[in-house]
Formats: structure tokens, sequence, C-alpha cells
């Protein structure tokens, strides 16, 4: 392998690419998707090393005491042989040598480049990557929108000039090279024009959540020194105003929707923005673009780990392009001179995994990407992926979940005929697809039956979907149930899963046709590769990455930097994982305790539960869930008294908590008299202490839906804590599955057969 240090490109240079081939990876929904996605991420490994090696105590235990994985025989894979010993901390460079990584946002890194293949290709910019798309596919439609009824589009060379009119604008309004333009709204063209803009000017794309507080806002806005914020609208204008004298390097606002309900020094419509650097002279930003190099960092992902501060993901150039060409090659993209991909923008812009398809991955196969509605998860979707058709879908586990929830109430409505139909042509797509998976995509003989129950029944669903083109499906960033992903399979359409991270530059493996496996990840996109640290006997260990994905460092954070990469640069992100015979990977845990909800949310719950019992001190316990469900419960435990001898919980309240209670005006002095809501004083007062703590939340994700209060405090005896206190989730969830199943139990559905059939 090489590591290489980049030289500025020359503006003068031309950079072509060959034609590519191939399929596609993208997004959308269906039904009324009301309540699904805040955020949808794919990240992983984001707490500490320390964290991470805490939860892997009991693991490392019984690992094996082979030192490294064997890869069987004849098995073609980038796995790596793992040494069970992680290397203490990354090597430090001479002053003047980039390393792999860096915390300063100035700064340079040695790009992962390899002897040959993908990861041998010459290293591009952002802009040397644009500009070869404009040569390339400069009259195809590159965004489209909808104002009102009427259709709007740019197509490769108006969307290249426009992002250089934006910022030269920027520059105009005192971008300073390595400083942050914050982009706060729903996905638009103005979203996209505002981050490549920021990146051509020198600045740093800064993508952040819609659902962000005001505080939240300022901490990242802080962080990466932002000189402006783009806004969408009011509401999301109101939150910086609020926090504005707190910014001491912001210089401007845009809002790109909506007319301004008041005029304030330094905020600027779209039109008033783009006007100002239309006439201004391209010296400037000419001589910036020239001087930036690939491994220089031009994008900000900010996720959050466990516990603490957001952290600020660098990513470079080449992080980006490189990640773009690789994911394309994998799952075999068309060129739009031989036949355009569709995509619909929709999954939030502030996770790469959005910006990665919708932006990057779409500009290097030339590619239309078509903006949703804002109201797209309450049930527009829909209506946007009817007109535009994609050629490819990707969706977070609980859109395709409220999909499959949709057909199956249509499906119940059904005559007995079309259930029966439906039930048949079910089992035969499952039978065959199932089929197909074992011979790894092998052409084989197609049962008439087959044939049949796709053109009564699955051409008839994917049309009902708005998935008639779409030839590749895909599901990501966070966990699938085995149940949902069959389903789709029944109906002939399989659900290929990415996995990665925002410190990947989102995808590392990608299930495809050829290569496809349900509940499986898929394998390495090409120049990439993957080692299983410190495996036990079962093959399981902690799955690392290395490639050119890989990300620069978090900004300002050297020692989380340090704990994320190893001395010899491998990636570790927290996932346990392993891989079967043929080479597919299997995630078969986390590590960490970070909670990723069936949206793609990342939620620490340590901060969350720590919130509850400050706001509630009568509660010893509490235990927040979430992870692959709707939404967020918690399980609560009272203050008690514990035996001196045994430590088992007892249920006599402590003074404490009996005081408590009367201040409340409760009798109580038991657990038994106030578990499971027997008390109705303390229940209003323990869910007023929960509103409280929902208030102060960052996003609608992070708000605790339910609660229960349990029979017993957690111990040491009972199994629920270790030997350092510390909370033994898996060992909790176990313990109380009937309850926590009893928070996301609905209303029991018709046993009638499920049926997809649209109605007529």
């Amino acid at each position: 392998m090489q590591l290489t240090v980049c030289e500025p490109p020359a503006m003068s240079e031309a950079v072509t690419e060959p034609h590519r081939a191939g399929g596609f990876l993208e997004s959308s929904c269906a039904a009324s998707l009301d309540g699904i996605v805040d955020t949808a991420n794919e990240s992983s490994g984001e707490e500490s090393a320390g964290e991470r090696e805490e939860e892997m105590s009991a693991h490392d235990e019984a690992a094996s005491s082979t030192k490294t994985t064997e890869v069987p025989a004849g098995r073609t894979s980038n796995t790596q042989t793992v040494s069970t010993q992680r290397p203490n901390s990354l090597q430090v460079h001479a002053a003047g040598e980039p390393g792999l990584w860096t915390s300063q946002g100035d700064a340079e890194v040695k790009l992962r480049m390899g002897d040959s293949g993908l990861a041998a290709e010459t290293p591009l910019t952002v802009n040397q990557m644009f500009t070869s798309a404009v040569e390339r596919f400069g009259d195809h439609t590159a965004l489209s929108w909808k104002e009102g009824e009427q259709q709007k589009s740019l197509n490769y060379k108006e969307y290249y000039q426009t992002c250089r009119t934006a910022a030269k604008s920027f520059l105009k309004l005192g971008l300073q090279r390595y400083h942050g333009v914050g982009i706060l709204g729903f996905n638009s063209a103005e979203w996209f024009i505002s981050d490549i803009a920021a990146i051509l000017a020198g600045g740093f794309a800064v993508g952040i959540y819609t659902t962000n507080s005001p505080e939240a806002c300022q901490y990242v806005a802080e962080n990466c020194k932002a000189n402006i914020i783009v806004v969408e609208n009011q509401k999301q204008l109101q939150k910086i105003l609020q926090v504005e004298d707190k910014l001491p390097h912001l210089k401007a606002i845009i809002q790109y929707k909506d007319a301004l309900k008041e005029k304030r020094p330094n905020l600027y419509t779209w039109a008033e923005f783009m006007e100002l650097g239309r006439d201004e002279p391209d010296a400037s930003l000419d001589a910036i673009v020239s001087s930036q190099k690939p491994n220089q960092c031009c994008t900000l992902i900010y996720t959050s780990g466990t516990t603490g501060q957001p952290k600020g993901v660098m990513l470079s150039h080449d992080n980006i392009t490189w990640t773009a060409l690789s994911t394309c090659r994998h799952v075999r993209l068309k060129d739009a001179t031989v036949s355009q991909e569709v995509v619909v923008s929709y999954l939030p812009l502030s996770h790469i995994a959005a910006q990665m398809v919708d932006i990057w991955v779409t500009m290097r196969v030339g590619g239309a990407t078509y903006f949703a509605q804002p109201d797209a998860l309450k049930g527009s979707l829909v209506n946007t992926l009817k007109e535009v058709r994609p050629t490819a879908f990707m969706g977070v586990p609980r859109v395709w979940e409220k999909m499959q929830e949709k057909m199956k109430s249509v499906g119940a409505k059904s005559s007995t005929v079309r259930r029966k139909i439906a039930v048949w042509a079910k089992d035969v797509g499952l039978q065959t697809n199932l089929t197909k998976m074992n011979q790894s995509g092998a052409a084989g003989r197609t049962p008439l039956s087959y044939k049949l129950a796709k053109k009564i029944v699955f051409k008839k669903v994917r049309k009902a979907l708005g998935l008639d083109r779409c030839t590749k499906c895909y599901t990501g960033a966070a966990p699938i149930t085995k149940d949902t992903l069959e389903f789709f399979l029944s109906l002939d359409i399989p659900l290929f899963e990415l996995y990665g991270m925002s410190e990947s530059t989102g995808p590392h493996t990608i299930s495809i046709p050829e290569a496809f496996k349900i509940t499986s990840c898929g394998k390495e996109i090409p120049g990439c590769k993957t080692k299983l640290h410190n495996p036990d006997e079962e093959g399981n260990g902690e799955i690392c990455f290395w490639g050119r994905h890989v990300f620069m460092g978090y900004l300002n954070m050297a020692e989380k930097t340090e704990e994320a990469l190893d001395a010899e640069g491998w990636l570790h992100s927290g996932d346990l994982g392993k891989h079967d015979e043929n080479g597919f990977l299997f995630i078969t845990g986390r590590i960490k305790e970070l909670i990723i909800t069936a949206g793609g949310e990342n939620i620490p719950p340590v901060p969350i539960e720590d919130a509850v019992k400050e706001a509630v001190p009568l509660i010893s316990n509490a235990m927040l869930i979430g992870d692959k469900k709707k939404f967020l419960s918690m399980l609560l435990t009272i203050k008690c008294q514990v035996n001196a001898d045994s430590g088992e919980p007892e249920d006599e309240l402590t003074p404490q908590a009996v005081e408590l209670c009367r201040r409340l005006g409760s009798n109580a002095t038991r657990v038994s008299e106030v578990s499971g809501g027997r008390d109705r004083l303390v229940h209003a007062a323990i869910q007023e202490g929960i509103n409280r703590v929902n208030e102060k939340a960052c996003s609608n994700a992070q708000r605790i839906q339910k609660w229960i209060i349990l029979d017993r405090d957690f111990s040491l005896p009972g199994g629920e804590l270790g030997p350092t206190m510390k909370l033994k989730r898996p060992v909790v969830v176990k313990m109380y599955k009937e309850q926590i199943e009893n928070f996301y139990k609905e209303l029991a559905t018709p046993t009638t057969p499920d049926n997809p059939l649209p109605p007529k």
C-alpha cells in the first residue's frame, strides 16, 4: 500500500473519467410516514476506546487464544488476519510530515493509497470531480424540484455555475479559509448549492440537524467557527437568532425559503445572497480552488457518542470523491450517457448517508436528484415516488416497516380471492428469491409460477409504490428485522443492506444482487479492507475499517481521534461482527451503548437517563429503551432499602423516597405501592419530570414516549448491575422483555392473510 501526500491541482488540468456501467442506490418511502425519521444515521463506533474496551471485557475473556482469524480456503476477501492486541496509539510523525490523521481543520493527511486497483486511483478534489461531471454530462438534468405545480431544474452546467456564484457570494460575505458554513433546513437545491459552494470557497460544509435545539445549533456553529449560516425558513432562523450573540465568528445569515418577516443587518434572502457574487470577478475563487488538495478537509459531519458533546467528523476531498467512485463501481451505476440514474432526496442531509447518495454518488455518474416535499415523511413522499419513479431507493428500516404495515393493512381489507392470490404469490416470491440468493445470483431456471406471480402481483405492487423503474432497493442507518427483509423479498423486492459510519464517509460494505444474503450487510466496497479485532471462538470480533474512505479525524479532538483509530490507522467501529465462509459480513452486536432507533437516530442513552434521575429524585435507576424501535421508552426503579447482608433490594422505600412521596401527597412507603402506576400522585410527578426532560431534547426522536416503574430496583445480586455497578443493558433487556414488548404493542391486526395488492 502507498501513503500519498497530495500537491495542489492545476486549474487548467482537465479531469476525465472512463464511462461506468451499472445499477444503483437511493432514497424514499410510501404511505403515511409521519413520525418515522428525524434523522437517519449509519454511524457505528462513536464513543471512546475506553468505553469500547469496557464493553468488550466480558467478550474478550471468552475470546479464542488464536492470534489471527483464519480465511477459509478458496475464499476471496479483503479481510485481514488480525492480532488480538490493539496498538495503543497512533504514530507521531515528524514536524511538517502529514500523518494518517489530524484534529486540525487546516492540516493535511496521508492518503491510504493502494498499489493497484481502485485504491490506486488518482486522488481528486471536489472541484475536479464536479468539472469532470460537467464535461461529460453538462446538458443532463442534475437537480429537479417543484415550486407549486411547476417543475424546475438545473442541468450540470447550470448547477456548477450556480455553485461558483454562491461561492463568490460566500467570499464577499467574509467566509474565511477553514471556517464553517452551517446549513439548517430540509433538502433542496439551495442546500446542495450551499454545501458545494462552501467547499469551493475554501470553507467547510456543515449540515446541522433540523431538529436541533438553539443550544445544539450554537455548539455546532461555534465548534466549526461558522462565518455563515444558511437556514430554510423563519422557524430555523429563530434558532440562530436566539444564540447569535454567542457566535463571535458569525458574519451573515441567509434564508432560502419564504419571505423574511423582518429586515436585519447581515440577514439575506437567497436571491439577495446570489446577487452578491453574480458580478464578482473569478480570480479570488479560482486561486482558492487551485490551491485545494485532495487530502485537505472540506466537510464536517457532526455525530454524538454515548457521552459528551457532538464530534465533528472531518472528511477530506478524497474521502468524498473516492468513496463516491468506489460506491458507483460496486453497485454498478450507469453513466447518464447510457441511462440516467434518478434518485429522490429526502433523508436528512446532516448525515453522510444522504450526502453521499444524493449529492456525490449521483454526481459521479451524472444522475438526477429530485427533491421530495418537506412533509415527505407525513405522507407526500409516495406521491413524489410515483411522479419521479426513481431507479433506486434507500430507506431507513422504519420507512420499510411503515410500508410493510400499510400494505398489510390494505391487504386485510381485500376480498378473499385477492388475499389468496397474494399469499400464493408471496410464497412463490420468497422461495424463488431465497433459492436465487443461495445460488449466489447464478443464473438458474426461473419457475413458471414466479413469472406468473410477477405479472399479476409483483409488478402491480412496484407500480403502487412508485418503484417500477427501481432496480435496487437499499436499507441502512440502523438494523432491520428479518421479518421485514423477508416480507419484501416475498414481493420480489430484495432489500440490499449497507453498513458503515460517518467516520468511513458512509458505506463500508454494500449488498448487491450478485452478492446478497438476507441479514448480511454484504461485502466491502472496492479498495477497502475489514479486520475483526479480538475475534472469539465463533469468529465475532470488533469490525475495523481500512481504506481511503476512513476519515481525517475529529475536529479539535485529538484524544477522541486516537480512540477511534489504532496505531496502524485502522478505524475501530465499536460494532461486533463476523464473516461467513463466503466473506459476507454479519453484524452480531454493538460494543457501545449507543441506541439506534428504527428511524436511524443515534441516541446516547446516558445523558437522558441522568437527566430523568435529576428531574425526579425519587428514581434510583433509569434505562432507556429504543434500539430498533419506533420511539424511546424507559424502565424506572424507585429508591428503596437494600439488605445489608445480601445486597438485595427490598420493598421498603428509603426515608428520602418516603419524604418525597409525602411532599406529593402520597402515603406510599413501599415500592409495591408505587410500581406499575399504582400511585396516581407519584405517577403524575414522574410524568411531569419526564416532560421537563423531553422539553430539553435535541430532537423529537430523543423524547421519552412511554415508561414503567419496575417492582424492584436493579442490583448486583439481581444481575442487572456489574461489579462496578455499571448497568448491564443486555441482561436488563432480557429480564424485562415482557414489559418492553408491552411498550410497543399495537392494536391487533386481523388474522386474515395480508395482501399487497392495491384496491381496484
